[in-house]
């Protein structure tokens, strides 16, 4: 940049900043600002400025008017222009495009209900750089682009989704699918019911909406249902949606044990091209050692072997035993019966001091109790009118001890498509699908409390949720190097499926310093988002100018660790 002075007859010249620059073998000039408020010894400074020399304090030379956040959103904007999200939403411009793209990115961001977003996104340059800065937008536009996002489904949301399954899903491929449900503020929205409530928020109406993604985790389409509405009433509608929306012929599902059941699976049969992986219920596999078809002794040399049952026609059981995990639940159940034990006392004493009398009075404290841990079978119970008794069944104890670390896989994927230890790292790959709900529900996306009252903007909110994930997962992935996550990936396809997961001794050495191998700090993602932030753009002019006066803009420069960051999303691939 350089100063140029034009010259204007018999006044004073006109001082323009302006920068040179190459077009093609032309050298052209273009102007950043006017420069002639300041006086001849405030041009004379910024001279020496752009040439590198002392000055005095620059106090004397700019105003800043205002100072924005700018490298966080920088970094989400350059995200999602390289996953082409304005071609996912709608091929035409228009202003609703643009306020469900200042929504996503504000979702990453800072995730706020409509009304806070419109407060707060003017302190960064959100609004500035997703073009909703000149016509100020309120809620009640925001809550206006949410309609138009559903307004005609056949041309919008599914074909957003379409569109997503068309980049990340294979014929024949995984396609992972889960459920969870999220608490309701209000009582007007109709599929706000009351159900399972997996956030602990019981007596609350709920919402439940179903994840489809990739095997890596990526999310590919979302649907929302009514909270009282059971996992598996979900599932086949899903298989259904694969294949008559999305076009996927063949494919397999992959599902936790209470997803896939038995009256889906004898549906699936119908289906061909449509296989399944899932897991047996606790129950289920006592019937299988009972039978003698599952012996334990099968265990003592190899943690992973196949067996079939005659209940199971036509399908392969992959039987596992993990004993860290066996571990782990023994000391689970000898808590829990601990505690049972001691509230048990509770009641007994209530009993003796004759504050607790009566045998109808008393069992239903103790059932209160024993049901409080789900360890009522661990128990032998004896109630009199004016006493209580009990004792371990150690018979029961022992029988599920037995059990300890045992898990089977059940799929109908033949073998030659995929030996048992892939059918148990596919079932293992729900763990993608149960962090991408932990990520929108309280890590980072904050999907709950839903505040709305009709059932589209409900959907409408769980759907900008999925699309701000989609953002979001490719980020992380982007910058896997400089987050606490492993970068070294390939190993998991060969190690061993029931062994615990290990991190590299690199992803270790990170955790251990806290450093990268440069000194900089390895971050979360929230904390590099923060760190971003720290990129301002501040809006100047010249001192005690006119308001109409031209501003230009300056711009934080970015450390040696942000600039890596940006690089490394500007490389993201839809």
């Amino acid at each position: 940049m350089h100063i140029d002075a034009v010259p204007n007859r018999d006044s004073r010249p006109t001082y323009l900043l302006r920068e040179s620059f190459r077009d093609g073998k032309r050298v052209r000039k273009r102007t950043l600002a006017n420069l002639s408020a300041l006086s001849d010894a405030q041009i004379a400074a910024l001279r020496l400025v752009l040439r590198g020399e002392g000055v005095c304090p620059p106090s004397s030379l700019f105003e800043v008017m205002t100072s924005r956040g700018s490298g966080h959103v920088q970094a989400v904007c350059v995200a999602m222009r390289q996953l082409q999200m304005e071609r996912l939403l709608a091929a035409r411009a228009s202003r609703e495009r643009d306020l469900v793209m200042a929504m996503i990115a504000a979702r990453v961001v800072s995730p706020n209900t409509k009304l806070a977003t419109t407060r707060c996104w003017h302190s960064t340059t959100l609004a500035q750089d997703f073009g909703v800065a000149e016509a100020e937008a309120d809620e009640d536009d925001l809550y206006g682009a949410m309609d138009w996002l559903l307004a005609h489904q056949d041309t919008i949301q599914d074909t957003i989704q379409k569109k997503l399954a068309a980049r990340h899903l294979k014929e024949g491929g995984l396609v992972l699918y889960d459920l969870s449900s999220s608490y309701f503020e209000g009582l007007t929205c109709l599929l706000a019911k009351l159900g399972y409530s997996r956030d602990g928020k019981k007596g609350m109406l709920q919402v439940n909406y179903g994840l489809l993604t990739d095997a890596r985790g990526c999310p590919v389409a979302v649907s929302v249902y009514e909270g009282n509405v059971a996992d598996s009433q979900t599932f086949l509608p899903e298989v259904e949606r694969l294949r008559g929306s999305f076009g996927i012929e063949r494919m397999v599902m992959v599902g936790d044990r209470g997803m896939i059941s038995s009256k889906a699976i004898a549906e699936l049969r119908q289906s061909p091209g449509v296989d399944w992986i899932t897991a047996l219920k606790s129950t289920s596999i006592c019937g299988l050692l009972e039978q003698g078809q599952l012996q334990l002794g099968l265990f003592d040399e190899r943690n992973l072997v196949e067996i079939e049952s005659p209940e199971y026609p036509g399908e392969r059981l992959v039987a596992c035993r993990n004993p860290e995990l066996a571990k782990l639940r023994a000391h689970k159940r000898e808590d829990l019966i601990a505690r049972t034990e001691r509230n048990l006392e509770k009641v007994r004493d209530r009993v003796r001091s004759g504050k607790l009398v009566g045998q109808d009075r008393i069992g239903v404290a103790v059932g209160r109790v024993i049901n409080q841990y789900k360890v009522a079978k661990h128990f032998e119970l004896i109630i009199d009118a004016g006493s209580l008794r009990w004792a371990r069944n150690a018979q029961r104890i022992g029988a599920e001890a037995a059990l300890g670390g045992i898990y089977i896989i059940r799929t109908s994927v033949p073998s030659e498509r995929m030996d048992g230890p892939q059918c148990v790292r596919s079932y293992k790959a729900l763990a993608n699908v149960e962090r991408a709900f932990r990520s929108l529900k309280t890590v980072d996306l904050k999907v709950r409390p839903i505040h709305h009252r009709t059932a589209d903007r409900v959907r409408a909110h769980i759907l900008l949720c999925m699309l701000a994930y989609y953002v979001e997962w490719h980020m992380r992935e982007a910058w896997r190097e400089l987050m606490f996550a492993d970068t070294e990936q390939a190993p998991k396809s060969t190690r061993g499926p029931v062994a615990p997961a290990k991190r590299s001794a690199k992803a270790l050495r990170k955790v251990a310093s806290r450093t990268l191998d440069d000194g900089s700090p390895v971050h979360s993602f929230a904390t590099l988002l923060d760190d971003l932030s720290g990129i301002v753009r501040n809006t100047c002019r010249a001192p005690n100018a006119d308001d109409d006066q031209p501003t230009f803009d300056v711009v934080t420069t970015a450390n040696a660790q942000q600039r890596r960051a940006l690089d490394l999303v500007a490389q993201i691939r839809p």
